[in-house]
């Protein structure tokens, strides 16, 4: 969804990747690679940052090192036109500045998008010890007493699946709307965890999964609960991620598939260790 926001994401999301229209193929590139050189978000844990913490950081340095590379970041903020400011930027005479995004929702068209690498959903978040203790599933949430219910405010970005849900199930009154697209250099999609949900603001919040984890993980107090949610009728929650490089560049992309088969079990790791959802573990609730 909604690059910068992949909170908020996969739907509306998307559009922060950004460009117009899909790009043309163009003949096979073969250049000598001297460094894995990715496109990324400067400020967008837990997916990446300057400093390398995040999940796609992760997953770079694990495909470099089997290259035999290293690692280098051209960063730019993912709101609008994303790829076209990375991905595709190139000067007269001059290379494309990084030949990979690590992170785009599957069969995105800006990009030649791999194979799917990891397929997560939303989830509500919610903090133990203000009258939610029970709730261990989504069922659990809607059988709360409806005056309880009323008297909830639950945190969603705009435009997400989150907004439908609400709708569906009579809530829309409950929401507190955040904008998925926020100008300021230091917003960051976790802090409706980190910021109003610790400290009260709001009583739950629907973000997408990764979000959801990652940051439910880092608040230390209140304890925080994490609830996959499953894709209903008329609602879906849950998107296969993959990554994107250039069209015309299939050589590329050939060997970065190749890399996220044989390297499975170690993204899967690296996916656990921040707390995504993944889906084939949705059933459960997880207590951070």
């Amino acid at each position: 969804m909604m690059l910068r926001v992949w909170a908020t994401m996969c739907l509306t999301a998307v559009a922060g990747l950004g460009g117009t229209g899909h790009a043309a193929a163009q003949d096979e590139v073969k250049p000598v690679r001297q460094a894995f050189r990715v496109c990324q978000d400067p400020n967008n844990l837990p997916f990446s940052n300057v400093s390398g913490e995040g999940i796609e950081n992760r997953i770079a340095e694990l495909f470099a090192k089997e290259l035999g590379l290293p690692v280098t970041y051209y960063s730019f903020p993912q709101r609008l036109a994303f790829i076209r400011n990375t991905l595709r930027y190139k000067l007269p005479g001059e290379d494309y500045r990084c030949d990979i995004v690590m992170g785009v929702p599957a069969g995105y068209d800006q990009v030649s998008a791999t194979k799917p690498y990891y397929h997560s959903t939303y989830a509500l978040v919610i903090a133990k010890g203000r009258g939610l203790d029970q709730v261990k599933s989504m069922g659990d949430f809607l059988a709360v007493d409806r005056a309880q219910l009323d008297k909830l405010r639950i945190g969603l970005y705009d435009r997400t699946p989150a907004s439908d849900w609400l709708v569906k199930h009579k809530l829309l009154e409950q929401g507190v709307p955040y904008a998925t697209m926020n100008a300021a250099p230091e917003f960051y999609p976790g802090e409706i965890i980190e910021r109003d949900l610790a400290a009260g603001k709001i009583d739950a919040a629907i973000v997408w999964g990764p979000i959801a984890g990652f940051f439910a993980k880092r608040v230390k107090s209140p304890e925080l609960m994490t609830i996959p949610m499953q894709s209903e009728p008329g609602v879906k929650f849950d998107f296969k991620m993959s990554m994107g490089v250039r069209y015309g560049e299939r050589e590329w992309k050939q060997q970065i598939e190749s890399l996220i088969d044989s390297k499975r079990s170690e993204i899967r790791t690296i996916l656990e260790e921040f707390g995504v959802p993944l889906i084939d573990d949705i059933p459960q609730a997880l207590t951070n």
